[in-house]
């Protein structure tokens, strides 16, 4: 019997509006045109769903690569982003000093309204009722870096910190399961795979 997979998807490049929080931003044209090049990377693993969160990023990416593969989609709630809302935007450099704290201070509130415990515990709940629900199928589930990167650092021996930098936008990591063991990650979906020697 083939190894079931899951496939936690990284969202696509947003249009950024530092006038709306980040979980009301909608993809940019850029980052539809990336769903093209992520439907053909996700299609060797032969989804039967796929199920997003429920911000506009995000369920604009499923629905896009949902068409072209011509799969079912969902959404499903508590795989969003870890909840930031009301946290300053601030510079590039910030947002990397507020990450680093949050994950290496996993039961402290330091960064937005949960700790990196709560976050990883919702999402984690999240994705086990989902799996619940698709007991034969691979899925693959579209969501957001923190979470993607707090969910595989807690099943692998992965800094989540360094997971989270890595992950471009519209990238993903295939975890077998049930054992959710990391079997691949695709930093960038839009960049060619390595030609084998």
């Amino acid at each position: 019997m083939p190894e079931r997979t899951l496939i936690l998807v990284k969202h696509a490049r947003p249009e950024i509006l530092p006038e709306l929080p980040p979980n009301r931003w909608r993809l940019s044209d850029e980052g539809r045109r990336d769903c093209a090049a992520l439907a053909k990377r996700l299609r060797e693993y032969a989804p039967s769903v796929i199920v997003s969160s429920e911000e506009p990023k995000a369920i604009e990416t499923a629905r896009i690569v949902a068409e072209r593969m011509d799969v079912n989609r969902c959404v499903h709630h508590n795989l969003h982003e870890h909840d930031r809302t009301g946290a300053p935007f601030g510079t590039e450099a910030e947002f990397r000093l507020s990450a680093r704290k949050f994950f290496r201070n996993p039961e402290t509130l330091v960064w937005g309204n949960e700790t990196a415990a709560q976050a990883r515990d919702r999402f984690t709940g999240a994705i086990d009722a989902v799996l619940q629900q698709y007991r034969e199928s691979n899925v693959v589930v579209v969501t957001h870096g923190t979470v993607i990167s707090l969910f595989i650092a807690q099943h692998s021996d992965i800094e989540g910190y360094e997971l989270w930098l890595e992950l471009g936008l519209a990238s993903f990591c295939v975890l077998s399961l049930p054992e959710f063991e990391l079997r691949n990650t695709i930093r960038s979906a839009t960049q060619s795979p390595p030609l084998a020697l």
